[in-house]
């Protein structure tokens, strides 16, 4: 059986397949960014799943996209976690932005971007990715993501620069404290899942005049770093996966409009188009498969 995942770093969502291209398990664990987590982490998180327990043996390859798999020493890293709980595999990592790509493209040039948790783009020549620039993760980018959003949320919210009607139902339904946040925020290994965790407040008042502004600069922000960079490029049709891609289509789809770009597809969760890109195109069921980039 062969194992694909596709791995942001709030969750990692897993499709078992047999032989013949059936799936036979769909599970999900927690994500992971080796930024952050070393093998050891993703060795001990996985370990405890109950449906890698079952399986772990008798998976002959496993096919893992994550989030800053780009690096040779981040893959190595991921590769040395996966082993250890599928003993028996050979192990494919690569970027989450090529999965993205796979799921997004049918052959066609694009533009593909994550907007999840974190944020990225790069370029897809319809084979490959041929052109990217540095995700600079959650203090330094990560523009129009949820960490991004839930950053600027509570920033104002410390500041007293929120709108009346929200500071008070921030306060209301979370208890937040500077010292506490700032202890999860500088001292741990999940301030991008603990920003964007306050995503689905901020959807709230998705009608509301300070989400909509925060809303509009940060794609407009993202615009300007992530895809205005392609312009040189032949295709303006750009893509997006990724819980806030999805929420906010509309708006992606008036800002890059307004620039001369085309909102080409979005997929909340990329995991379903992926396993069918990597079965009928890459050929994974074959002895002699082509497979993902490995490095």
């Amino acid at each position: 059986m062969i194992a694909i995942a596709e791995s942001g770093s709030t969750k990692t969502e897993w499709f078992v397949i047999n032989e013949h291209g059936d799936t036979v398990s769909r599970f999900y664990t927690q994500g992971f960014n080796p930024d952050f987590h070393g093998s050891r982490d993703i060795s001990e998180a996985l370990s405890a799943s109950k449906e890698i327990e079952k399986i772990g043996k008798e998976i002959c390859k496993v096919y893992f996209f994550g989030a800053s798999c780009s690096s040779k020493n981040n893959i190595s890293k991921v590769k040395a976690g996966l082993i250890t709980v599928f003993p028996n595999s050979t192990i494919f990592v690569d970027h989450d932005l090529l999965a993205c790509a796979y799921a997004l493209s049918d052959g066609e040039e694009l533009i593909t971007c994550i907007l999840g948790t974190g944020s990225n783009s790069a370029y897809y020549d319809g084979q490959s990715m041929i052109a990217e620039i540095p995700a600079l993760g959650v203090f330094m980018g990560d523009e129009a993501s949820g960490a991004y959003f839930g950053k600027r949320l509570l920033k104002d919210f410390f500041n007293q620069k929120l709108p009346t009607d929200i500071h008070h139902q921030l306060g209301k339904e979370h208890s937040l404290k500077w010292s506490e946040t700032r202890e999860i925020i500088y001292g741990s290994n999940q301030a991008n899942v603990f920003l964007a965790s306050f995503m689905p407040f901020i959807f709230q008042f998705q009608d509301h005049a300070y989400i909509k502004d925060i809303v509009k600069e940060g794609i407009e922000d993202f615009i300007d770093i992530h895809v205005n960079c392609y312009r040189k490029y032949s295709s303006k049709r750009v893509g997006f996966v990724g819980t806030i891609a999805f929420l906010f289509q509309d708006q992606l789809r008036d800002s890059l409009q307004s620039q001369g770009f085309e909102l080409a597809k979005v997929i909340k969760s990329p995991g379903q188009e992926l396993v069918n890109h990597l079965i009928q195109v890459r050929k994974i069921l074959e002895k002699s498969p082509e497979s993902a980039r490995v490095e």
